[in-house]
């Protein structure tokens, strides 16, 4: 017969299971709640900081909107043509750097490798990756067509686009309220252990998911302008943004941005000058990112393993889409402050602590025997040795 204790654990799971498939079914319509509350809670510490300078909540949320927004539009601004020239850029030299593969890497790896020459055909790799350029082109195009041709497609679109800033905007104006609401209908018999679940969760999405959103951004920025303006690639900012997005995944970020770089510089150069400027570039990079960026951004708040990163990201993808890579790392967080909870209430259970019956034939019965030595200058010292008697042989059969 289930205990009172055992019903009110089984009552919080299948809470937990109907909340879970709730969020699955309606994932489709959840984008514009999801980035609202995402910005609500990154914004929320700002708005108490401008709150406790005596200003009201409204306007403090109303200055942190108009400095989000502002930011927002300027990067866009800023951005937007910037990538869409070096796209253009990559696109136009796709020849060139097909050449380069055929005239000098192969022949590198096939002196290097021993590789057939034969399976190198450039032609078919030229056809190959523009027919794939002409498909996304085609894929963009249906999408845009489709969305144009429907009224309902652009009435769902605007509304989820207008949504958002209002829905972030009242859920960033009534968020202490709301947390305390949560708190008032929560049992008084689990309240102290969601009240610490919660505070371990949000010290851990402050420090690791906010310090590493700032990290990805000051690495971008980083790797992007120094490609661009020290190394003069025509695609650093494309690829210093591409480096500095998948840095969230421990070495990545690096892997990736780095490759592309001494490929970019080997094309459009053809010199080491430049390629060691490329490595100078992500060398500073990682010495910023591992002894500034993340010890003052993120801190000494344990991360998530690169394994567990890359796992949260395709899961969430899989379950519930374009929502589900935007919640992986702050649900990998909460996820792993629970599974770090259970392991103490482990570590604290009978299960764990409970010992077993002592082995006679393994814990011997000591003796304390005490003995004195002389030292050479005349000194007496008394000593404590532990004297274990020796075990009897087994008898003979």
């Amino acid at each position: 017969m289930l205990t009172q204790e055992n019903q009110r654990r089984w009552q919080l799971l299948v809470i937990l299971a109907v909340i879970g498939f709730l969020l699955w079914r309606l994932s489709p319509m959840l984008m514009p709640f999801v980035v609202a509350a995402m910005l609500a809670y990154f914004g929320d510490p700002l708005a108490d900081r401008l709150e406790r300078m005596r200003m009201s909540r409204t306007l403090a949320v109303s200055i942190v909107f108009l400095v989000l927004s502002l930011l927002l539009a300027g990067a866009l601004l800023l951005l937007i043509p910037l990538i869409s020239h070096q796209i253009e850029n990559l696109i136009q030299n796709v020849p060139r750097y097909v050449d380069w593969a055929e005239h000098t890497a192969w022949p590198w790896l096939q002196t290097k490798l021993h590789l057939d020459p034969r399976t190198f055909d450039s032609d078919r790799m030229i056809a190959t990756i523009k027919e794939h350029i002409g498909s996304v082109g085609g894929i963009a195009g249906q999408v845009l067509g489709k969305v144009s041709r429907s009224g309902l497609g652009v009435v769902l679109w605007l509304t989820n686009l207008v949504l958002i800033p209002v829905v972030a905007f009242y859920l960033l104006r009534d968020w202490d309220r709301l947390v305390a609401g949560i708190d008032r209908v929560l049992p008084r018999s689990i309240e102290p252990t969601i009240a610490y679940l919660a505070r371990e969760s949000d010290a851990v999405l402050g420090a690791f998911v906010r310090g590493q959103l700032l990290v990805m951004l000051a690495l971008g920025v980083f790797y992007g302008g120094a490609l661009s303006l020290i190394a003069g690639l025509s695609v650093g900012v494309l690829i210093g943004l591409v480096a500095g997005l998948l840095s969230f995944v421990p070495y990545l970020g690096f892997i990736t941005g780095f490759g592309a770089a001494i490929i970019a510089a080997l094309v459009q150069y053809g010199d080491w000058t430049h390629v060691l400027i490329v490595c100078a570039v992500f060398i500073v990079g990682q010495l910023l990112e591992g002894y500034v960026l993340v010890p003052k951004l993120v801190g000494e708040k344990i991360g998530l393993h690169p394994v567990a990163v890359i796992f949260a990201v395709l899961a969430g993808g899989e379950l519930f889409g374009f929502i589900g890579v935007l919640l992986a790392l702050p649900a990998a967080s909460v996820v792993m402050v629970l599974l770090r909870y259970l392991v103490d209430r482990y570590h604290q259970s009978d299960l764990y602590t409970e010992e077993g019956e002592a082995d006679p034939a393994i814990h011997e019965t000591e003796t304390d025997v005490e003995v004195t030595v002389s030292t050479d200058a005349g000194t007496v010292k008394t000593e404590t040795v532990i004297e274990t008697p020796p075990r009897e042989p087994p008898a003979k059969p």
